[in-house]
């Protein structure tokens, strides 16, 4: 039986690409979220700097009309009419988090493609990688409400992070569905791209992502979290150890031999 998610590769081998496929909504279950599980302990290992054949980026997309329906209710209704319910719903948040925060902890760029309608643990997952992109169709929500939730897979503060606190608690408050561009205007979709050929633009996009400088990437991921969650100031004092640790890549030797010889914007990366 196929899994509900699965990694492929693209680009040589570059670029891992992680495939949401449960139809027909792409429900989040149980089963789901131990597949996620699943997958990111396997993005751990293919990124691993120590691998000579690392994937260097990793795309997230879905199969169907829609990225995902958001949570199936069963899930929930099960919790919360057994004993000890307080504790397994508990139980289930940390293990959620932990995916998004796994996700965050990958030491290579991180790209959400979102076609269509994309509620809830989808949009969450989102929120946790590096750059979204989204087709003009597409919308977003986190509809907790509906149930009496809010959402716990890391979405609020998340969400403030790139768009701001009342900008999240006004989304999570009413419920409502935002479009790409919204997000966009609010700093939560990185870009909107024509529906038309949004699947392969979205590769295109993290295939050139992938063929960049790995390392480097890996170091700005590194500095620009820990301004987001120390400060400014813990970011700077974490640059001479992160970027001095540049000068002994591969890559940067020999884009630098590019540079001189043919000038800017010619060099070629292998990720190490």
């Amino acid at each position: 039986m196929t899994s509900p998610v699965r990694i492929e590769y693209d680009s040589d081998g570059a670029l891992a690409v992680v495939i949401l496929d449960k139809p027909p909504l792409n429900l989040f279950d149980e089963a789901l979220f131990a597949a996620w599980e699943q997958v990111v302990d396997e993005l751990a290992a293919v990124t691993d700097p120590a691998r000579p054949d690392r994937a260097r980026a990793v795309l997230i997309e879905a199969r169907g009309t829609v990225v995902s329906g958001g949570v199936d209710v069963a899930t929930f209704a099960a919790i919360a009419e057994s004993p000890g319910a307080v504790q397994r719903a508990g139980a289930l948040w940390k293990r959620l988090v932990r995916i998004v925060q796994a996700l965050e902890e990958l030491p290579v760029p991180t790209v959400f493609a979102a076609h269509g309608l994309t509620l809830t643990a989808a949009f969450e997952i989102a929120l946790g990688c590096d750059i979204l992109l989204a087709a003009q169709s597409a919308s977003f929500g986190l509809v907790e409400i509906v149930v009496g939730l809010t959402p716990s897979m890391g979405g609020p503060q998340r969400l403030a992070e790139r768009a701001g606190p009342a900008r999240a608690r006004e989304l999570i408050y009413t419920g409502e569905r935002c479009s790409a561009a919204t997000l966009e205007r609010w700093n939560v979709v990185n870009r909107v791209l024509p529906d038309e050929g949004f699947t392969e633009a979205a590769r295109e996009y993290a295939r050139l992502v992938a063929a960049g400088p790995t390392c480097a990437h890996a170091a700005t991921k590194r500095l620009v979290a820990t301004a987001v969650r120390d400060g400014v100031r813990a970011a700077d004092d974490a640059v001479p150890a992160v970027s001095g640790a540049l000068f002994a890549t591969d890559d940067l030797h020999d884009a630098v031999t590019s540079f001189l010889r043919d000038g800017p914007g010619k060099a070629t990366y292998q990720g190490r």
